[in-house]
């Protein structure tokens, strides 16, 4: 009696689950065309009035570094010489193209240009960078306002709408430069890859869709919704990022992946159990409620899985992962939105023709394919379940062997483009400010205005270490050399340098220091002092130094594992000249910082994250034992699919290492993705538990889910293919994370939810669900 009533309060506590979720069926059934117009309505409005997503986002990697990290301590430390971020520059080089010197018409060109760009709404200054050592090519900085390090479209934009409105001397070309000017073709080239991605996607899924229903309809209804989510997810972010959100050009990229994928699982979810109502006689919008009904928990909990996971994602330190999570997560909450409201509409709009001309009118055979691995299953589940851990456990002591390698700080202007070929100029005529990226940075206790000794100290000592190259400093700071003696007289001469600008260079220095005009060689010596406004503070207490690093292109793993050993290099050098601080400035040692901080970020994520959504499932599934292995299970999925990339990535691919990202990445998508099939799959087995012995309800839940999970891990496993192919073109670390994501939703599709799991539920009976007595599998054990 007792254990009829617990059945009785489970089922009773399942149907409140039921009525509400087939309630919003029914109300979408009931109002589909006002639910498809708010939605078509809104979509619009916020594409015209919100800011586009690809205006907002950062391609500069370094941009998300904590405070704390010893690079962003460096940066701080630079901003004594003057080198503030709050004052961004965009860089503009006019050069020959003839290889000709420049005329006294290109010099008048330049100044009028100077003269046009300085009235440009948000242009603080021109500062320039003067003439190329052959003459060819001249470059000045247009500063511009703080905004641009947040917003630098239309600062770059307005720059060049400027640009081209002063005619180009026919022997000349002109282009910008920079990380602003990079960073704006890069967003450019996203939004562009975006949609590229968008459409690979789209044709895959379609194709994909098409061989599953055989119904040209059905692929469309499914993608619909993700499409609209899609379209309207870009402005919402966009607009959140006005207001002080970092958005990465990584979330863009993933934006659309991860909507349109997981998007896509969530509509065959419902299409599929629909379909599968009206093959057992029910009318379309019957069969629209009662599938909503029994799988609407499952998408809603699918989605809240995926949405905790990144929201976990905010107790990061590395603000590309904090930052991450919101945007993604706006994404997945209105998937769920529409995956609940719009895809039952448009489903009740077209009826039975989404099934057109498809006949199939059975539920699934047990003799089909399906049938045939669940009956191996619950008849041999030990040795299903053997099997399994030793492929996953071999493929997991890869793991081992993983390296970490870099994703790129900065990232380079596309090829092609504008930026591309300003910086393309810039390192040809100027190549000591785009090959010597590295700074040292040295604070000193005395000012080396009267004390310059240390100088010569610290520059013989960066030549004489083997860890740097082409070393350039405060006594060679343009090829012109200097002595300490030199940089005293001057200072005594012509005060603290000022920099390089129209009145300290001809003809507008002759004014002040006319006996310049008779000595060409005091005037260079002139000029090179005034560098070093760039390279000592005012007061003389801060110094920098430029390097090249030996180990390689500082954007390199080989640079990035130096870091150590560049930074103890740098220690010994300040303390033989009592430096009270220092720092190195660099894209190597930033990835260096930031690949620490990822590891770091991954143990402090990864247990917030499998706490939270074990509560979910264990609330979906009223047990505390089936998350429990649910868990584990896309723990050992995650290893192996780490291990199967170090595998292809770097023992057959030759890869020095995997990017950084993709550890993080790949546990936070398959413990959400990988948990979508997870539910799927057991709140069927559970729902087929209420009327059949727990062998016979696993059979049949994989006979009736088989199809749904492959399909839907083929649909996201492709999707990140996609993002692999396409975005991924020319960048490897884009198709380490791109292809590992797909080949561990591929293992966790076809090995852990419908092997692995199905075999531990038979195995364990009735514990499953402890400590919930649920009517009938409490005798599961007596079979």
């Amino acid at each position: 009696m007792a254990k009829a009533q617990t059945a009785q309060h489970d089922k009773d506590t399942e149907n409140k689950g039921y009525r509400f979720f087939g309630a919003i069926g029914s109300f979408s059934v009931r109002f589909k065309w006002l639910i498809v117009i708010v939605w078509i309505a809104g979509t619009f409005l916020a594409v015209h009035y919100l800011p586009s997503l690809s205006n907002v986002t950062q391609s500069n990697n370094t941009s998300f570094l904590p405070a704390s990290a010893p690079s962003q301590k460096a940066i701080n430390l630079s901003k004594r010489l003057g080198k503030n971020s709050s004052a961004p520059t965009v860089a503009v080089i006019a050069a020959t193209t003839n290889g000709a010197q420049l005329t006294a018409s290109n010099e008048q060109y330049v100044a009028s240009l100077q003269t046009n760009l300085s009235k440009v709404s948000g242009v603080q200054g021109i500062r320039s960078g003067g003439i190329s050592p052959d003459s060819q090519a001249q470059e000045f900085d247009v500063i511009v306002s703080t905004s641009a390090n947040t917003d630098p479209t239309r600062i770059v934009n307005s720059i060049r709408a400027e640009m081209s409105k002063t005619p180009v001397p026919s022997n000349m070309e002109v282009h910008l430069a920079g990380q602003l000017a990079d960073e704006v073709d890069n967003s450019k080239k996203a939004g562009a890859q975006n949609s590229q991605i968008q459409l690979g996607a789209v044709i895959f899924i379609i194709i994909l869709l098409l061989l599953i229903f055989r119904a040209p309809l059905a692929p469309i209804i499914t993608l619909l919704p993700p499409l609209f989510v899609v379209t309207l997810a870009g402005p919402v972010i966009a607009e959140t990022a006005k207001h002080g959100l970092k958005v990465s050009s990584l979330a863009q990229l993933l934006l659309t992946v991860l909507v349109i994928g997981a998007g896509t699982d969530y509509g065959l979810f419902l299409i599929f159990r629909v379909r599968e109502e009206i093959q057992r006689g029910k009318a379309p919008k019957e069969a629209i409620v009662k599938g909503l009904s029994r799988v609407g928990e499952s998408i809603t909990f699918s989605a809240a899985t995926v949405i905790v996971a990144l929201l976990s994602l905010l107790l990061a330190t590395f603000q590309l992962y904090s930052n991450l999570g919101i945007p993604l997560a706006i994404g997945i909450a209105l998937m769920l939105l529409a995956g609940l409201t719009l895809l039952p509409a448009l489903l009740a709009i077209f009826g039975r023709a989404v099934f057109w001309p498809s006949k199939r009118t059975r539920d699934a055979s047990p003799s089909g394919f399906w049938g045939r691995v669940s009956a191996s299953v619950v008849q041999r589940p030990v040795p299903v379940l053997i099997v399994g851990i030793l492929i996953f456990g071999t493929l997991a002591a890869f793991v081992t062997q993983y390296k970490s390698a870099g994703f790129g700080g900065t990232v380079a202007a596309p090829a092609g483009s504008d930026a591309a070929k300003g910086d393309a100029l810039i390192s040809k005529y100027f190549p000591h400010s785009s090959e010597v990226p590295t700074g040292i940075i040295f604070v000193l206790p005395q000012s080396v205005w009267q004390n310059p000794a240390p100088l010569a100290t610290i520059q013989s000592e960066l030549h004489d270490s083997s860890e740097f190259k082409n070393v350039i400093g405060p006594l060679d700071p343009n090829g012109v050399q200097l002595t300490p003696k030199d940089i005293t007289a001057m200072y005594a001469h012509y005060g603290a340098p000022v920099g390089v600008t129209s009145s300290t260079e001809p003809p507008g220095v002759f004014a002040t220091h006319p006996e310049l005009a008779r000595s060409p060689l005091l005037l260079r010596r002139y000029v090179a002092y005034q560098i070093l406004a760039n390279l000592i503070s005012k007061d003389g207490h801060t110094v920098e130094f430029a390097v090249g690093l030996t180990a390689g292109s500082p954007g390199s793993t080989e640079a990035l594992n130096a870091t150590p050993s560049i930074r103890a290099r740098v220690q010994q050098i300040a303390d033989s000249v009592h430096a009270s601080d220092n720092g190195v400035i660099g894209e190597s040692t930033a990835l260096y910082d930031i690949s620490n901080i990822s590891s770091n970020d991954l143990k402090r994520v990864v247990p917030v994250a499998i706490i939270v959504i074990g509560i979910l499932l264990a609330i979906l599934l009223r047990s505390i034992v089936a998350p429990i292995y649910l868990i584990l299970s896309v723990a050992l999925s995650y290893l192996a699919s780490l291990g199967l990339s170090v595998i292809i990535f770097m023992k057959f691919g030759h890869n020095g290492g995997l990017t950084f990202i993709l550890p993080f990445l790949m546990f936070i998508f398959l413990l959400a993705l990988g948990e979508d099939y997870n539910i799927l799959v057991m709140t069927r087995i559970r729902e087929e538990a209420h009327s059949l012995k727990l062998r016979k309800a696993v059979s049949k839940a994989l006979t009736t889910t088989g199809t749904t999970v492959t399909s839907a891990g083929l649909v996201l496993a492709g999707t990140f293919a996609v993002f692999a192919f396409i975005g991924g073109h020319g960048n490897s670390e884009v198709q380490d994370i791109g292809f590992g994501l797909a080949l561990g939703i591929l293992l966790d599709t076809f090995l852990v939810r419908t092997l692995l799991v199905p075999s531990i539920v038979v195995l364990l009976g009735r514990w499953n669900w402890w400590p919930t007595k649920h009517g009938e599998l409490a005798d599961a054990s007596k079979e």
